[in-house]
């Protein structure tokens, strides 16, 4: 089990909770047709925002994931790869419990940085912030 946050596309997403709820489920039903892998089918900002978080928590699999031996050189690989799942107008990740603190931290300020929005998928209250610091309600 991980911990799982998603940045989303602020102009594609409902303003209130209860929409945006029920527009999260259809977008994690991952029927868009793509593989979910790939960042080019993301809007400019996501893909600016993946970029970015790709060099701290890089991707378990695809065109960006680190070389097998890479594990072997650095302990701390392990613990920062991150399962991604990789929408038009989301991008899901799922982190390792052990860096919990830290990649909600870079990933609240990514998104702010790339203008996208930011929601705590994993806790009770469930976050949801816009990338001015309002919060959806």
């Amino acid at each position: 089990m991980s911990y799982d946050l998603m940045v989303f596309e602020k102009t594609k997403a409902p303003s209130n909770k209860k929409e945006f709820m029920t527009w999260f489920e259809k977008q994690t039903e991952w029927s868009e047709g793509h593989d979910y892998q790939s960042i080019g089918v993301s809007s400019p900002a996501l893909q600016n925002w993946f970029m970015e978080m790709k060099d701290t928590f890089p991707p378990m699999n695809g065109e960006y994931a680190p070389d097998v031996e890479l594990f072997d050189e650095d302990e701390d690989l392990e613990n920062h790869v991150t399962d991604y799942s990789i929408g038009r107008e989301v991008i899901y990740a799922g982190f390792s419990w052990s860096v919990v603190d830290e990649a909600y931290e870079l990933m609240q300020t990514l998104a702010r940085k790339h203008g996208v929005g930011f929601f705590d998928v994993s806790s009770d209250n469930g976050d949801i912030i816009l990338p001015d610091g309002s919060v959806i309600i």
